[in-house]
């Protein structure tokens, strides 16, 4: 991450992204297809009778395309770009959610994902089993979990409401809860997708102090946000993700300022 690398890559295409130094996420022209079907299907017979008389018709959207990556450990990534411009699909294929349709990826480490508000929850359960559900899909021991659950409820602050059901929170305290259990171990990737657009300010600076010291320690993060505040003061580089390709990469101040320049 020294000046060499900022310099070389101040605003570069997907084809230029290259790096030679210590990789824990790599992307090799991935792209990601989806197939929406042209009409609306309204059950599963209905599938079946159009499938059957061939009588499907699908539109097809690529998610992703041609897209070529690397971040190197400890890098603090973001990743900006309009809603539908692909961001949430990409940390979706490095979370191994999503399968990529051509192309290959490579993560190595542990990866703890907070892709979507609320993601790995149950409304039914309190907040207390979901704490026990979302770390234990994270990997964790019920062992572990309990052990680290009362710094889990002390930082999303929800003491009055651990014990009723997820579907009473409101958005900004589901929002607390999921980030708190993502980040109650120091995983060896972060993947944040817009969660920090939720919630109060102060929860905010939270937030953003607890990635700090993930920062200072070597963790590798990818934050996707509207932000282009928050890109700049936690980002090492930056990408603009458009329709599915990069469009830049870079330094986050060259980045959001090219991207704030073009959206206006």
């Amino acid at each position: 991450m020294g000046q060499e690398r900022t310099l070389a890559f101040d605003i570069a295409t997907a084809e230029e992204i290259r790096c030679v130094t210590d990789p824990v996420i790599r992307l090799e022209s991935v792209s990601v297809r989806f197939r929406i079907p042209a009409e609306p299907i309204r059950s599963f017979k209905e599938y079946m009778i159009r499938r059957i008389r061939r009588q499907l018709g699908f539109w097809e959207v690529w998610a992703l395309r041609d897209v070529s990556l690397e971040v190197q450990r400890g890098e603090v990534l973001g990743i900006i770009g309009r809603n539908g411009s692909g961001k949430s699909t990409l940390l979706k294929v490095i979370a191994r959610v999503l399968r990529p349709t051509s192309g290959r990826v490579w993560v190595k480490g542990r990866v703890a994902p907070l892709l979507e508000l609320g993601g790995g929850f149950h409304p039914e359960l309190t907040g207390r089993e979901n704490i026990f559900l979302n770390g234990t899909l994270l990997g964790h021991t019920r062992q572990e979990i309990a052990e680290r659950l009362d710094w889990i409820v002390d930082f999303a602050e929800l003491w009055d409401f651990i014990d009723a059901p997820l579907r009473t929170y409101s958005t900004g305290m589901v929002a607390r809860l999921g980030f708190a259990v993502a980040t109650a171990w120091e995983p060896e990737i972060l993947l944040i997708d817009e969660v920090l657009a939720v919630g109060d300010t102060a929860f905010q600076r939270k937030c953003i102090a607890r990635l700090q010291e993930f920062r200072q320690r070597g963790t590798t993060v990818l934050l996707v946000s509207h932000n282009s505040q928050q890109i700049r003061q936690l980002c090492d580089y930056a990408i603009w993700l458009d329709s599915g390709s990069v469009q830049a990469f870079g330094s986050p101040e060259t980045v959001t300022a090219f991207y704030e320049k073009v959206m206006q």
